[in-house]
């Protein structure tokens, strides 16, 4: 191991692309642009010795000095922007390429519910990745995104995610790959490539004692296919990523890297990831793991053989690079599948264009003056102020300070910088705190933090409850941190609880009995229990604003001061703090049982403090039908036109629906129409809700009507059955139109009830 982290260093000095002009591979096929990918992949890696197939099977590949190969980390990370990562590095400040972007947390711009955002955002990403590249300092493979769904509320990394519903993760994970990867389709070029992951049923660190690195993950094969995995048959079937991620967990007792049902069978197979010869990568140290703590090996070595069989191409880590030539001399996997992987990666190298001479490569251009340009600084304002989500306003919001001059600003939020940022964070151009904002904005004002974000000492209460007293208006900013707590946690990055933290709630309160108006911004990447801030009269707005990026603090004002009208929908449930008692994070089942009320808002039977999809606005909107829905719909005539139409049976049209949405106030607004649906057809219990389309119309004048269509596949609209197929049956349907349910109609299913996808079963 160290002689290859020492080869590495001792070359990493080379060219950040291999010489196809002059050097030792100028007349390998690899370096013939119009040869196949395949191709010219599968010439360079006949060239390799075992040996230097085992060097180059980890992320930190040392390349092959003899060949004038480069050392290459397939470990990049862009969740959010271009971050710090083992294969990216950041110039010092003041130079160029000292920082990129950055954008809100995943978890915060999925509250726009707006996905030719998302798809906007993720094309900066991957040309500021691309300019990166160029001046070699990052890869082309970025680690992101996070797809797992945030089922529930106490997982630190659920910050990550798009949320909690997996139709919305999977029209998200569309939109995001597709600008990363520059789109889906034939075109010979990637122009970064993603990598989704986990897979699968991955959602916990460390809680109770259990650890994400031993974890075994029970999971009905229903669940499975229903909830835990429909995001990835998007990301890869449909978007055709590059590469995914398998996770540390194990399904059932397999580790996921090891796991041939999970890697071939559904992935490699069922989303036809073979046909474009993606790649998988394992999580850091995942294939050592196998062997320990998982223990489902007697050795390293057949950890790597059990893993590299089932499917894992690339070993984030060092076992492959130290234990697979021992693998294949003990004939435990054969060379030839080795090159096969190691073919994979080199492939997706050659469709990034790293073997063609410079003037071939589309993206060569790009360089500093691609990084944070005016407008990437504007989109990442506009993806920070369209997802904030407003929970509660009496009608105070919004305000100026030509009404209140005077703002004490309050909470270890207030004058939050990086801590904006959230995880897999880069290094920001700027970063605009709340407090700068506001002063920015004009307010005359006063300041204190009051309190930590968790701490029993109210040391600080005294100097904000001065700050307050002479104000026309306090503004507390708190919530949860994870990368705080996970340094007062010792479980790790999961919650405890799911309760305000520390005395945040008992300043706000003392706040409130001064008189002025209280307005109080929720952040964080998840939700807390705001029942106390919901009931409390004196407390006139909440608002949630997540991790909202370098331009943060000044979205959240131009939220407060009506610059920009709020619109955002939470992508989450806010469940009541008692709802940990019910159920255990390693609890993988959904639908209600036992003690448990059930996961997400799909089966969930309490009441939530607030519920998926909530948001208010500063105007009013009546609904109707723009036209009228169907009343019925004879499944064997939609089938037929789905198999007659060619493509994905699931992703073929059931109804585009289409609502009359009426701005009945006085301001210009933004509105996320949401169309759910219930079942009495099929499995029981069904869901009780689930979310089947949704559209945000753009710039709603007063008095003015927009038409939203909400169109509904067939794979929507089907229901799971245990096995995990996807089958329409027959029965009575309710479509409803918002968390209000203002507008609703039904529609029936007639006929046999067809299967519509057989999903692979368990070997």
């Amino acid at each position: 191991m160290h002689f290859l982290i020492a080869l590495f260093l001792a070359t990493h000095a080379l060219a950040a692309f291999p010489d196809c002009a002059n050097g030792p591979l100028s007349t390998n096929l690899v370096c013939n642009t119009s040869a196949n990918y395949k191709d010219r992949a599968a010439a360079l890696v006949a060239e390799l010795t075992l040996d230097e197939l085992a060097a180059n099977s980890v992320n930190l590949a040392v390349g092959v000095p003899r060949l004038g190969l480069p050392p290459y980390n397939w470990w990049s990370e862009a969740l959010h922007g271009v971050a710090s990562s083992p294969g990216v590095t950041f110039a010092p400040r003041g130079e160029d390429f000292s920082f990129a972007t950055s954008f809100p947390q995943p978890i915060l711009m999925s509250a726009a519910f707006d996905d030719g955002l998302i798809n906007r955002v993720a094309t900066v990403i991957s040309t500021e990745a691309r300019a990166f590249n160029n001046a070699n300092r990052s890869g082309l493979d970025f680690f992101t995104p996070n797809i797992n769904p945030f089922k529930d509320p106490r997982w630190g990394r659920g910050q990550e995610t798009p949320g909690e519903d997996p139709f919305r993760i999977s029209q998200y994970v569309y939109a995001l790959v597709t600008g990363l990867q520059g789109g889906v389709g034939p075109s010979p070029y990637y122009k970064v490539v993603a990598d989704c992951k986990h897979f699968a049923g991955y959602d916990l660190e460390a809680w109770g004692g259990v650890t994400r690195m031993s974890f075994s993950a029970p999971i009905s094969t229903q669940d499975l296919a229903e909830y835990y995995t429909p995001s990835f048959k998007t990301c890869v079937r449909d978007a055709q990523v590059g590469s995914i991620m398998c996770s540390y967990n194990a399904v059932n007792g397999l580790p996921s890297c090891a796991d041939p049902y999970l890697l071939q069978d559904i992935v490699r197979e069922f989303y036809g990831f073979e046909s474009w010869d993606g790649w998988v990568t394992s999580d850091c140290d995942a294939v050592g793991n196998v062997f320990d703590p998982h223990h489902y090996t007697s050795t390293l070595v057949n950890a790597s053989a059990v893993s590299l069989k089932a499917g894992t191409d690339v070993d984030c880590g060092m076992t492959y690079a130290t234990t697979l030539a021992s693998a294949v001399n003990q004939s435990l996997v054969s060379e030839s599948e080795v090159r096969t992987a190691i073919t994979r990666l080199y492939g997706s190298l050659v469709r990034l264009g790293y073997f063609d001479p410079p003037g071939g490569q589309p993206f060569r251009q790009l360089g500093w003056s691609n990084v944070n340009t005016p407008d990437a600084q504007s989109l990442a304002l506009e993806a920070a102020s369209s997802s904030i989500v407003m929970l509660k306003n009496d009608g105070l919001l919004p305000i100026s300070p030509s009404h209140f001059p005077r703002l004490a600003l309050v909470g270890p939020w207030a004058n939050a910088t990086t801590q904006m940022q959230g995880n897999y964070q880069g290094v920001a151009p700027f970063l605009i705190s709340p407090l700068q904002a506001f002063q920015t904005a004009g307010f005359n004002v006063t300041f204190a933090p009051g309190t930590a974000i968790n701490t029993s000492s109210t040391s600080g209460f005294s100097a904000a409850l001065v700050a307050a007293q002479d104000a026309d208006v306090i503004a507390f900013a708190g919530g949860l941190d994870n990368s705080v707590e996970a340094e007062q946690n010792e479980e790790g990055e999961d919650r405890l609880t799911i309760s305000w933290p520390g005395n945040q709630l008992e300043l706000v309160s003392q706040l409130a009995s001064l008189g002025p108006p209280v307005i109080v911004l929720q952040m964080g990447g998840g939700q807390v229990d705001s029942s106390a801030l919901k009931a409390n009269r004196s407390i006139n707005a909440l608002l949630w604003g997540g991790y909202p990026g370098q331009s943060g603090g000044t979205a959240l004002v131009d939220v407060i001061t009506g610059k920009t009208a709020p619109a955002g929908r939470l992508p989450l449930t806010q469940y009541p703090a008692a709802y940990v008692n019910e159920i255990t994070m390693t609890d993988m089942t959904l639908r209600p049982h036992g003690s448990s009320p059930g996961r997400t808002y799909k089966w969930y039977t309490g009441t939530p403090v607030f519920p998926f999809g909530f948001g208010q606005h500063y105007t009013t909107f009546s609904l109707s039908w723009a036209s009228k829905p169907p009343a019925s719909f004879a499944i064997s005539d939609l089938v037929r036109a789905a198999r007659v139409s060619g493509g994905f049976v699931d992703n073929a049209p059931l109804h585009e629906f289409r609502v009359k949405v009426r701005n009945t106030g006085r301001v210009a607004s933004d509105y996320v129409a949401l169309l759910f649906s219930s079942a009495s057809a099929g499995p029981q219990p069904a869901p009780r809700q689930e979310l089947v389309s949704f559209t945000r119309v753009k710039g709603i004048a007063p008095g003015a009507s927009a038409t939203a269509s909400l169109p509904v596949t067939l794979g929507q609209i089907a229901r799971f059955d245990e096995k995990g197929n996807s089958v329409l049956y027959p029965g009575q349907y309710e479509i409803w139109v918002d968390t209000t349910q203002e507008i609703s109609a039904r529609f029936r299913l007639t006929g046999q009830e067809t299967q519509i996808v057989a999903f692979p079963q368990p070997r």
